[in-house]
């Protein structure tokens, strides 16, 4: 009897400590979500429809698409850091990564696989490859996940003379080139759709001045960049691509030449932009894609 009170009195006097404990717990827990929400926020995540979303529910989305269309701010690095950790998230056992990008022009592929082979180092990589401004501080770290990670890293953009060719002389002339000069093209002829939102787009930007060819050398790039896309396509996982915002804003662009060739293909979007205040979407941001990070517009830019 005497040991079950005994027992029963050790018992009343631990309880009000460890309710103490989860009190002082809970309060700390409570304190460091006030100190972190009085922080400056680098960027907010939301869906389509303009609803708060986690980093989380990208990488749940992402595993779940068969391409990731990443649409970045070139000069964002709050962006360019997002784009690593999620091609990170995405690399999981029993399902292929293959990761490409518009930075890279189908003509740098050689010395691109030789990079991430280990043939030569990355001073000739720069040497032969026409690497953006940026590259080393934004796209090289992604080059180097995929070569320590022994991932495919695809160059899909068309080489950018055909892109000046194709606005002097029109998408019907690529015809002409040689054999081998279209061996770095896709198929022709190239599929074009004037009214698409993003060639539209173009043409109001330009004042109208210059005619069709401007958007038509755009579409170039993203019926390059698909086709690439397409003919790399890992049977089970993921092909991850980083390109510029346009590219594949509303799922126009890169995604129109996806699902042109392949209509069942799950495309997941991301869109990149910045705000002066992030706390919400701005409307004309709705349904760009179907993630949208926004960033404010103060950060400063890696270039």
């Amino acid at each position: 009897m005497f040991k079950n009170a005994f027992i029963l009195f050790g018992f009343l006097c631990v309880t009000p400590l460890f309710n103490s404990a989860q009190i002082n717990s809970k309060k700390a827990e409570a304190k460091k979500a006030a100190i972190v929400a009085s922080n400056p926020q680098p960027y907010i995540i939301y869906n389509s429809e303009g609803e708060m979303e986690s980093f989380n529910r990208i990488v749940e989305a992402a595993l779940e698409a068969d391409v990731v269309l990443f649409g970045e701010l070139h000069d964002n690095p709050m962006i360019h850091w997002l784009q690593l950790i999620l091609t990170e998230e995405l690399d999981i056992e029993g399902q292929d990564l293959v990761l490409g990008a518009e930075m890279f022009e189908t003509d740098d592929q050689l010395p691109l696989n030789e990079y991430l082979s280990g043939v030569i180092n990355l001073s000739k990589l720069e040497g032969n490859t026409r690497v953006w401004p940026n590259f080393k501080t934004d796209y090289l770290p992604l080059v180097d996940y995929a070569k320590d990670n022994d991932h495919k890293f695809i160059a899909t953009n068309v080489p950018r003379r055909y892109a000046s060719f194709v606005y002097y002389n029109g998408l019907d002339t690529l015809d002409y080139l040689s054999d081998e000069a279209k061996s770095y093209l896709p198929p022709l002829p190239i599929a074009y759709d004037g009214n698409l939102g993003c060639y539209l787009e173009m043409l109001e930007m330009s004042g109208g001045h210059v005619g069709d060819n401007l958007p038509k050398s755009q579409a170039i790039k993203d019926a390059c960049m698909a086709h690439n896309i397409l003919i790399n396509l890992p049977s089970n996982g993921v092909f991850i691509h980083y390109n510029g915002a346009f590219h594949s804003q509303n799922k126009e662009g890169i995604a129109w030449y996806l699902l042109n060739e392949k209509p069942d293909l799950k495309i997941m979007t991301i869109d990149a932009t910045e705000q002066e205040f992030i706390n919400e979407l701005e409307q004309e941001r709705m349904g760009i894609a179907d993630f949208i990070i926004v960033t404010p517009s103060s950060l400063t830019k890696t270039h």
